[in-house]
């Protein structure tokens, strides 16, 4: 299985575990992070990027993927704010990826794996193209005006969904 990390910073050498920040997480663990291949175009955006993001999980239903999937050949989905648009254009990520063998399973369906231990990356990946990254991994992206609507309809589907960074969306309408 391959995990990774995504970060605007070209030249991380090695990744210390930190203390978690969210309130339903131990904080006196720190952890090194890493995505799962499935669940990484959720984070091919620029880091403060809000989005929706979800995909079919084995519990969504025929009619979910009839109403919110616009081709029956993409499994993912991506929505950003089309103030990001730029910033996507000309965002360049580093995907580091890791081995494996000591990180554990955090969140199946975010595609979370943690490591109590320091991790240095096997390989680093340059990504230039964001809007590239994301078409060849067979994800669809929307660009919306305002991402509170189709974040609100998709917290109520069988997708497997996650929303991020919605702290720096716009005000909801």
């Amino acid at each position: 299985m391959k995990l990774y990390h995504v970060s605007e910073e070209s030249n991380i050498e090695i990744f210390n575990p930190r203390t978690p920040t969210r309130d339903d997480l131990d904080k006196s663990i720190g952890l090194v992070w890493a995505i799962n291949e499935k669940c990484l175009p959720n984070f091919l955006t620029p880091r403060d990027c809000p989005r929706v993001t979800y995909h079919i999980g084995k519990n969504t239903s025929k009619e979910d993927i009839d109403k919110y999937i616009s081709s029956k050949s993409i499994p993912h989905v991506v929505v950003i704010e089309n103030s990001w648009f730029d910033s996507m254009k000309n965002t360049k990520l580093y995907l580091y990826e890791f081995d494996d063998d000591e990180f554990e399973l955090q969140d199946e369906i975010a595609g979370y794996y943690v490591s109590k231990t320091p991790q240095i990356p096997i390989i680093v990946h340059e990504l230039d193209d964001l809007y590239n990254e994301l078409f060849k991994r067979n994800v669809e992206l929307r660009i919306v005006d305002n991402l509170w609507d189709i974040c609100d309809e998709i917290k109520k589907t069988s997708f497997d969904w996650s929303m991020c960074r919605m702290g720096f969306s716009k005000e909801r309408n």
